[in-house]
C-alpha cells in the first residue's frame, strides 16, 4: 500500500507534496483531506506537486490539482509541479492543466520557479 502514500514537506511557505505511484479516486480523498488540514494550520503560498514516482493519474487527480490551483490563486499563491513522466504529462496536457500550472524537470527548478 506504500504506493498510495503521500508525503509532505515544508520549505518555508512552500508545501511540497510527493505523489504516489498511482493517483486515483481511491487516494485523492486522503490527499484532499490532508492538504486541507495543512493549509489551514500553516502559512502556505505555494504548492509544488512532485510526480517523480507517479505513473498513473485519473480525472480525480486532475480535480485535486485544479482545486488546489484555484485555492492558491484565490489567496494570490501559486502551484507548480515537477518530475512528470510521459504518461502523466500527457494527462496534464489533455486536461489543460499545463497551461495553468507550470511544470519543471526537477525539484531545484520548481523551487526556483
Amino acid at each position: 500500500m506504500e504506493q498510495r502514500t503521500f508525503t509532505y514537506e515544508a520549505s518555508g511557505s512552500t508545501l511540497i507534496i510527493h505523489m504516489p505511484k498511482e493517483l486515483d479516486h481511491h487516494n485523492c480523498r486522503n490527499l484532499k483531506g490532508d492538504t486541507d488540514l495543512l493549509l489551514e494550520e500553516n502559512f502556505v503560498n505555494r504548492i509544488i506537486f512532485d510526480f517523480t514516482r507517479t505513473s498513473f493519474m485519473d480525472s480525480s487527480g486532475i480535480g485535486v490539482l485544479l482545486n488546489r490551483y484555484k485555492q492558491m490563486a484565490a489567496s494570490r499563491g501559486t502551484v507548480a509541479y515537477y518530475g512528470a513522466g510521459k504518461q502523466v504529462k500527457r494527462i496534464l496536457d489533455m486536461a489543460g492543466m499545463s497551461r495553468m500550472i507550470p511544470g519543471y524537470e526537477n525539484r531545484e527548478q520548481a523551487l526556483k520557479g
